[in-house]
């Protein structure tokens, strides 16, 4: 008997597919097979694995599949480091602040001298200088000993004894340098400690700046006088020589000395420029001597 055949399908139809058979109700689906459990793991809980659901893949867990090897490392015991008895540990070092920040022992031995001394050194036995030093050697000297002993360089010392030393030694060099770069003070002050009252005469006070503004005054009068009319006159003769006019400069001479009779260095000047006169005239005249 020939097998029957399909009915024709209709333009535009999907194809049918097979479905499994149904289950009949009230019966039970049967379970897949329960997938094996990993090994169990030394110090890792166990965890059962998931029921499978129907028509979801299974997923093999974590673990399941070949372990890899592990390697053992040993375990270090730690040491503690070695504690020295006391007699072997060394002392520490001194502080900066025991000995004075950059200061060698030539320095502090020479900073102990000059401040037990103090009193007794002028001010170019504190500086290191002869009295016939240049004032570019009393300049050096003030930068050295400054640079030295500046206080500032003291500023975080614990010895109050050594700062108290140190100001007083800077403040006592920046005096003589204030002193000694002076020229009228410095010719004072090295006639005040070549003489017989050097031991009162060794500091530059009050006192002695009144007595060198007296001195250099006096010496200013005797220069160009004390009358203003007189050193007027003065003046233009000074301007006349320097121009070779000696008759004009003799003739503000003689009017400088109407008022002021007594000036030593008006009359000084009058002979010089009267004898200048007089050898300029003579040799003009020479001149015109026929020989």
């Amino acid at each position: 008997m020939a097998p029957s055949a399909s009915p024709p399908q209709r333009p535009g139809a999907r194809p049918t597919m097979s479905l499994p058979a149904l289950v009949p109700a009230g019966a039970t689906p049967p379970r897949p097979p329960a997938a094996p459990r990993p090994p169990a793991v030394p110090g890792v809980p166990s965890v059962a694995p998931l029921a499978a659901t129907p028509g979801i893949p299974s997923v093999a867990p974590l673990g399941a599949g070949p372990k890899a090897p592990t390697l053992s490392v040993p375990a270090i015991p730690s040491v503690a480091p070695a504690v020295p008895p006391a007699a072997a540990v060394p002392p520490p070092p001194p502080t900066s602040a025991d000995k004075g920040p950059g200061l060698d022992l030539q320095q502090l031995a020479d900073l102990e001298a000059r401040c037990a001394k103090l009193d007794q050194l002028d001010y170019f036995e504190l500086l290191a200088l002869e009295r016939t030093a240049t004032p570019a050697d009393i300049k050096r000297a003030f930068y050295r000993e400054s640079r030295t002993y500046h206080p500032d360089r003291f500023f975080q010392m614990d010895s109050k004894e050594l700062k108290e030393r140190v100001n007083e030694l800077y403040k006592r060099v920046t005096e003589a340098y204030y002193v000694l770069r002076d020229d009228t003070k410095r010719k004072k002050y090295v006639a005040d400690v070549t003489g017989p009252e050097r031991a009162q005469k060794l500091r530059f006070t009050e006192a002695s700046e009144a007595e060198t503004k007296a001195a250099a005054k006096k010496e200013q009068e005797e220069q160009i006088g004390t009358h203003p009319k007189g050193r007027q006159f003065f003046q233009q003769a000074q301007k006349d020589a320097d121009a070779g006019n000696w008759s004009a400069a003799e003739r503000n001479l003689k009017m400088a000395l109407t008022y002021e009779p007594a000036n030593a260095r008006y009359k000084e000047r009058l002979a010089e420029i009267q004898k200048q006169s007089q050898d300029e005239s003579r040799d003009k005249g020479g001149s015109f001597k026929i020989r």
